[in-house]
């Protein structure tokens, strides 16, 4: 059986059949796009066509629920849970996705990633989180990572990503400062280990 941790060492004919759909990755040192450094993404779709993820450890430093909320014209409840916003990646910025618990479907539309985790786009959510209900458990995001065809296997190939499973705890119930070290440890590998590893020759 392959582990989380020998996937991350696969080459690319390897990776060519593989479904990341529901995995974790994880930005190896000296990532070559600033935009991802030390990022942690959910990978919420891979296919022969490429792969779609969400980045769950860069919050917008000025903007919270609360803001979006008014931004969009949706009243808040009192009860409303005040949560951030989080960088989804850079793509399509200026739209929304929800990643939250299998517990909750929108009337309109929810993609069912894996049985634990979906992921909504729709306004509906929104209105729903915004009067109190909604998902049990969720994360904000603008934007997000796409890949192309057979990219993300070639920047697995190269090393970029290691691979790790998700769980609640490290999406949900992780500061997103900590993740990218949490998702390491889920590894068996210190961020300190890693980083050393990576400079020697």
């Amino acid at each position: 059986m392959t582990t989380a941790k020998d996937t991350a060492l696969l080459t690319g004919p390897a990776l060519a059949g593989m479904d990341l759909t529901g995995r974790i990755l994880i930005a190896m040192p000296g990532m070559a796009d600033p935009r991802f450094d030390q990022s942690v993404i959910f990978v919420c779709a891979h296919s022969d066509e490429g792969a779609m993820g969400l980045v769950l450890n860069k919050v917008a430093d000025d903007l919270r629920l609360a803001d979006l909320l008014e931004q969009l014209d949706i009243e808040a409840a009192p009860n409303a849970r005040r949560l951030p916003i989080h960088y989804g990646g850079p793509v399509e910025s200026g739209r929304g996705f929800v990643l939250h618990d299998g517990g909750y479907a929108s009337s309109i539309s929810t993609l069912e990633v894996t049985d634990d985790f979906s992921m909504t786009a729709t306004l509906d959510i929104l209105e729903d989180m915004a009067s109190g209900e909604g998902p049990d458990n969720a994360l904000i995001a603008l934007g997000y990572a796409g890949w192309g065809p057979g990219q993300l296997e070639g920047e697995i190939a190269e090393n970029a990503w290691l691979i790790c499973d998700a769980s609640a705890k490290l999406i949900f119930g992780t500061m997103s400062e900590g993740k990218w070290a949490a998702a390491l440890a889920t590894l068996g590998i210190s961020p300190v280990a890693l980083s050393a590893d990576f400079g020697t020759a």
